[in-house]
């Protein structure tokens, strides 16, 4: 069988570079993805993806686009909206950021679950 990984090394000894089987390349790859979350588990993953706004932050949003429609809102009020649609923005993009990851490592838990 193959090395997995074998290091380049300078004239001191000192390694500098990695050469790596073609398997273990494909394995770690989706590491440097930057839409790739790392370092969560399957169900931290699961979690975040299946997560929502605080129930007061979507009931206080829920206010203030109710009382938008209506052009009702003051300054402070405009701003907490923005702050509040700002929250929401982020959040999605964690939770899509969060199936993606999920749905890259599926076939790798599909191919645990045979082995075990």
């Amino acid at each position: 069988m193959p090395e997995t990984v074998q290091y380049i090394t300078n004239e001191q000894g000192d390694r500098i570079g990695v050469v790596l089987d073609l398997d273990t390349y494909s394995r770690l790859t989706p590491a440097l993805d930057p839409e790739y979350l790392i370092g969560l588990t399957t169900e931290e993953l699961k979690a975040l993806a299946s997560c929502k706004l605080a129930l007061t932050d979507q009931n206080h949003l829920d206010q203030l686009i109710d009382r938008n429609t209506e052009n009702s809102l003051s300054e402070g009020e405009l701003d907490d909206l923005d702050d509040l649609l700002e929250k929401v923005d982020h959040l999605t993009i964690l939770k899509t950021r969060a199936r993606y990851t999920l749905n890259l490592l599926q076939p790798r838990l599909e191919e645990q679950r045979i082995v075990a």
